[in-house]
């Protein structure tokens, strides 16, 4: 028997511009915390720094976050963003005092990692990252619009740059929290 794999969600031009999704196991609603939100903003910063990884737009949602980013390799620097901020995450949350779902969470990441194929002890992202290429100006304005109202249609926030944690900030003529490189 052969078995096809799919090629829909596959980063295959290493120049091109993508729109990432990278969603917590079960949609859990971990991101809650500045603590667990600075992890990922600081490991996006390295990335940017020392792994050649381009940053366009960004936010970060209580259950996911959105690229819009560019990278020779982007499913490795993917994976290895996705592992390191795991490792950090799950021991951010086992030394935090005050997390009040400690337990629940700890077992749902737990039970995430004996459920998977590699029987990891911790899983803390679901697979895969979904790339889809930006290969016009239409498909960047409304990703990136898409991106920028997350929070806005989350009720989170009257207006996108009142979200800390996402580019729209840096769209609005505000410095935001990471460097971007403008899309438009």
């Amino acid at each position: 028997m052969h078995i096809v794999m799919s090629n829909k969600f596959k980063a295959k031009e290493p120049d091109g511009v993508y729109f990432v999704t990278i969603s917590v196991i079960q949609w859990a609603d971990v991101l809650t915390r500045r603590e667990y939100l600075e992890i990922i903003c600081d490991s996006l910063a390295y990335c940017q720094k020392e792994k050649q990884f381009t940053l366009y737009a960004w936010c970060i949602m209580t259950n996911h976050l959105h690229l819009i980013c560019s990278s020779p390799s982007l499913a490795y620097k993917i994976r290895d963003f996705k592992k390191y901020t795991s490792k950090e995450l799950y021991r951010a949350i086992r030394n935090n005092p005050q997390e009040s779902r400690k337990s629940w969470l700890l077992w749902l990441i737990n039970s995430a990692g004996e459920l998977s194929s590699k029987h990891e002890e911790y899983k803390f992202w679901q697979p895969g990252y979904h790339p889809i290429l930006l290969d016009n100006n239409q498909m960047i304005e409304q990703k990136l619009e898409y991106l920028h109202q997350n929070p806005v249609k989350a009720g989170f926030v009257e207006e996108p740059e009142h979200w800390y944690y996402s580019s729209a900030r840096d769209y609005a003529g505000q410095k935001g929290r990471l460097e971007v490189v403008w899309l438009v």
